[in-house]
């Protein structure tokens, strides 16, 4: 099964950081990043920037599809009109049914500020334990998955928090 996991950085540069981590043990086959974004805000930006980590083709453009409306719903909504916000209405309620409900958005929307970024990862087969020991000592705080309330409470014993 994949896991969606949101993790928020206190600085522009720590999902990166992250993500290097990530891979690194993706090479050892501790874990298998399927896809996921970086999203970062610095200091003094008017908006987050977003940059999708697999560009592949087709598969990309529906990955791109989906992480693009994704962060449009997340950081867009405040400056659409009101036709454009009922379509997004519309929009949220369809990806409701891939367990991105408003609750979700709001979390994430308050989280992400200027001089921090967000790592959004879709992975399969971690080794929590080996992945835990690897990022310990960054800080991040994990603010949403698509886990169990059980598997969830155990993901966050296990990294730390």
């Amino acid at each position: 099964m994949a896991t969606l996991v949101a993790i928020t950085f206190p600085t522009t540069e720590d999902a990166q950081t992250m993500l290097n981590t990530l891979e690194n043990l993706q090479k050892q086959q501790l874990i298998q990043i399927e896809d996921g974004a970086i999203v970062t805000w610095p200091e003094g930006a008017k908006k987050p920037k977003t940059k999708q980590l697999t560009s592949m083709t087709g598969i990309g453009a529906l990955g791109g599809a989906f992480w693009g409306m994704l962060f449009g719903l997340l950081f867009f909504i405040p400056f659409f009109g009101l036709a454009i916000g009922a379509a997004m209405g519309a929009l949220m309620g369809h990806f409701a049914n891939y367990g991105i409900d408003q609750g979700f958005i709001d979390q994430v929307r308050s989280k992400i500020t200027p001089g921090t970024s967000a790592l959004f990862l879709l992975t399969s087969g971690a080794v929590l334990d080996k992945v835990a020991d690897a990022v310990k000592g960054q800080q991040f705080e994990i603010i949403q998955t698509n886990l169990s309330k059980e598997q969830e409470e155990k993901l966050r014993a296990d990294f730390g928090e």
